[in-house]
């Protein structure tokens, strides 16, 4: 557990989650609108973009995904620019595959990244781009934060906290068939990890007819939303997280002591 006399310097972090219709395979585009909603969000020290931002939830690889050039550079400049973090996926080229790749990049330019484990078979997710194998925590202002996308937000083994994190973020295209799920199983991973959790889903309809009403929430660790939208609502979700509160409460009820030891198994092991 972490030592509350060793926070001082952690303080706490304003968050900003841009739930917006995104232009069907037209990445010149979407960073062009994203743009003006990420200037629009001073004061935050992280903005959180959806789940392949650039283009939708788009199957077509081959066609669309980049490699590591434009929406970077972009990426860099936009948080150099506004002063705060900012996070969300891509589709990347990597070798001669395609990955669903999560950037965390920095105002200072530090470029982290996560590509997406578990693969949406039901749209052909796992044909048309590669897994990841590697679980990725990012260290931002003191605070430690879980990248994940999307799909692994049913996957609670593989985000199971190890006291190695504060933050679980979820960028994503989740359906707005499946948007109790989507609710639900945010809360119920701040619940059993006792962190924040944010979830940033996009609206509006993708160009396979898709339907997505955003529901994009901000949980705290017991659990409970702390910032919400309206359903299919073109809009930015603020929040401000206190790291103190954070430990306090974990102190207080300290039921990561109890915990199943377990450890994932190799990739080959699978």
């Amino acid at each position: 557990m972490s030592d509350l006399n060793n926070t001082a310097q952690v303080m706490p972090l304003r968050v900003a989650l841009i739930q917006t219709e995104l232009v069907w395979q037209d990445a010149p585009a979407n960073r062009q609108q994203l743009a003006a909603r990420i200037a629009a969000c001073a004061g935050a020290g992280l903005i959180v973009l959806p789940e392949m931002f650039t283009t939708g939830f788009s199957m077509q690889s081959d066609a669309i995904a980049e490699p590591e050039g434009d929406t970077l550079a972009w990426l860099i400049q936009q948080a150099a620019l506004s002063g705060a973090a900012l996070c969300g996926s891509v589709a990347t080229r990597s070798g001669d595959d395609c990955v669903n790749r999560c950037y965390f990049v920095t105002p200072q330019g530090q470029v982290s990244r996560y590509d997406k484990k578990h693969l949406f078979r039901m749209a052909g997710e796992h044909q048309a781009y590669r897994a990841g194998t590697e679980r990725v925590v990012v260290h931002y202002l003191g605070w430690r934060i879980l990248l994940q996308v999307c799909y692994d937000l049913r996957f609670p083994v593989f985000s199971r906290s190890r006291n190695d994190y504060d933050i679980a973020l979820y960028v994503a295209n989740w359906p707005a068939a499946r948007s109790h799920a989507w609710r639900t199983l945010l809360q119920a991973r701040a619940i059993e990890n006792q962190a924040f959790v944010l979830g940033c889903n996009r609206v509006g309809t993708d160009g396979n007819a898709v339907a997505y009403s955003g529901d994009s929430l901000i949980v705290d660790y017991l659990g409970q939303p702390v910032a919400d939208v309206s359903r299919g609502e073109d809009s930015v979700l603020r929040a401000e997280l206190d790291y103190v509160k954070l430990l306090q409460y974990r102190q207080q009820f300290p039921a990561m002591l109890d915990a199943d030891a377990f450890i994932l198994p190799a990739p080959e092991d699978c």
